[in-house]
């Protein structure tokens, strides 16, 4: 017989103490994990001459951390319910923050990739824990301005990675990408240990099945699709290319749903969240928003570098209108989503962000002025500000408790796979766009790809109408995004409010 859960009314009780400190100290983990997904990108040149290794070596360094924080997430999301997100929070901590100080003292290309496939497993984790403890612990009326700032961590610090790194590499070397986590990492574990509350668990089994074929088919489905372009979307090793493995992750992921359909004890991921309408289509969203962020910045940091003529740090310091606009908007979008149809929050959000794509990929030309790139980079600020807080609380609020945790996982899952398409998808598109508008061109689009920073003027006309062109990928797939947002359902807090409301009116 399973045992019952640790006090389960109390799941659902009001916190005595404000759970703002707890956020606060949750909030600086998960920006430093997410800003380690971008950070490492300005190091590369720096990596690949101290140690010695190629393009193919250097990749790895990104791509392992990228597949290890993926795939385990929605196990992590359930091991919170399981054993508490407070003590799963601290173990992620702890592990990223070793592997951190592990990354930096590497000197071989294969030890510091294994160092990062070990913090990418601490920062999965740590990432559903902090959206699970913000369900549990804030009021429904009051959890959208818990998300904003959550929402605004994950906004900026995507952006922040590539400017940090850049300071660092150029200041320090490229160690300190890794070093900085290590005094951050204690500060956070010092504060969550004293500030997070336990909270009652209540899994009472776990899918042993579920995280077995969870794992297998959520590695080879983001292995694929990251690795396509490195293989030229062709042939692995022997038998094994890359649409085999893209092929079989899809299986092997729909085995897994079977199973959880079949599975009447304690499934890994409740298909019965997906009943939810707006868990459903929040998903869908924030997997759109993944794919934008991720992909966006690729063409832009491109141009900047190879047609401006811009140094990492100059490239990256472009974003930083974005930075600025979306955590300004945090707090007043905080309290918009609590008191606003999320349709029209989100869907202003992801509309301004596909604008913004559009705008941007249509001023992008030799000799443009730098203010009027800024003027789209602050209206993708003012997207990334409306599109976080109305998407996470809209997935979470309407969760059951005692599966906080789980929701988050599949939430945070659908926004990581969204990242993975978006990278691998502008790869494929940027290398299309580039051969068909420099086949002509002196050294022709090889050229452009084997050095953006010594692009010969003669390729800048074609390189701009390249990059431009492949930002309509990201805007066109947001908008799908936007689609999914203008189809919410009113949030039950809010159709309370309004159901007395009617009633006087009718009276």
């Amino acid at each position: 017989m399973a045992e019952q859960a640790v006090n389960p009314t109390a799941a659902q009780a009001p916190p005595e103490r404000s759970p703002w400190p707890a956020l606060w100290a949750l909030v600086l983990g998960f920006f430093m994990i997410l800003v380690d997904t971008t950070i490492v990108s300005v190091a590369t040149p720096a990596i690949m001459a101290d140690l010695g290794t190629d393009v193919d070596g250097v990749v790895w360094v990104t791509s392992a951390y990228l597949l290890a924080y993926a795939v385990p997430l929605l196990i992590t999301g359930r091991l919170g319910d399981r054993f508490g997100p407070r003590k799963v929070y601290l173990t992620g901590l702890a592990v990223f923050t070793l592997a951190s100080l592990w990354c930096g003292l590497t000197d071989g290309i294969g030890w510091l990739v294994t160092a990062r496939v070990v913090q990418g497993l601490g920062a999965a984790l740590m990432t559903p824990q902090t959206m699970a403890v913000i369900t549990r612990t804030f009021p429904a009326n009051s959890r959208g301005q818990a998300m904003s700032l959550w929402g605004a961590t994950a906004g900026v610090a995507t952006l922040v990675g590539p400017i940090l790194g850049g300071v660092l590499v150029d200041g320090f070397g490229w160690e300190w990408i890794f070093f900085i986590n290590v005094p951050v990492g204690v500060l956070g574990l010092v504060l969550a240990a004293r500030l997070v509350p336990e909270l009652p668990t209540s899994v009472r089994r776990f899918d042993w099945l579920g995280v077995a074929l969870s794992a297998v088919g959520m590695f080879l489905l983001v292995f694929g699709i990251q690795e396509g372009q490195t293989y030229d979307w062709g042939t692995i090793a022997g038998p094994i290319s890359v649409w085999s493995l893209i092929v079989a992750g899809v299986v092997v992921l729909g085995l897994f749903v079977l199973w959880q359909a079949r599975n009447k004890a304690e499934p890994l991921v409740p298909l019965r969240l997906f009943r939810d309408r707006n868990f459903s289509l929040a998903a869908l969203a924030i997997a759109t928003v993944g794919f934008g962020v991720t992909s966006m910045s690729f063409p832009l940091i491109f141009f900047a570098q190879g047609v401006l003529g811009l140094t990492p740090t100059g490239s990256a310091l472009l974003l930083v209108p974005m930075a600025v606009v979306s955590g300004g908007l945090a707090p007043f979008v905080g309290k918009l989503a609590d008191r606003a149809h999320p349709r029209w929050v989100a869907g202003f959000g992801l509309l301004c962000f596909a604008v913004s794509l559009f705008w941007l990929g249509a001023v992008m030309a030799p000799g443009v002025p730098i203010w009027e790139l800024l003027l789209p980079i602050a209206l993708l600020g003012v997207a990334n500000g409306f599109v976080w807080a109305p998407l996470s609380t809209t997935a979470t609020r309407n969760l059951p408790m005692e599966y906080a945790g789980a929701g988050a996982g599949i939430y945070n899952t659908t926004r990581q796979v969204g990242a993975v398409l978006g990278s691998a998808g502008i790869a494929v598109l940027i290398q299309a766009r580039l051969t068909a508008t420099l086949p002509a061109a002196p050294g022709g689009a090889g050229s452009a790809e084997t050095g953006v920073s010594q692009l010969p003027e003669a390729l800048h006309e074609g390189f701009s109408t390249a990059m431009g062109q492949s930002l309509v990928l990201p805007a066109v797939v947001l908008l799908v995004g936007l689609v999914a947002a203008l189809a919410f359902a009113t949030p039950r807090h809010l159709a309370a409010k309004r159901a007395p409301q009617a009633v006087r009116s009718a009276a």
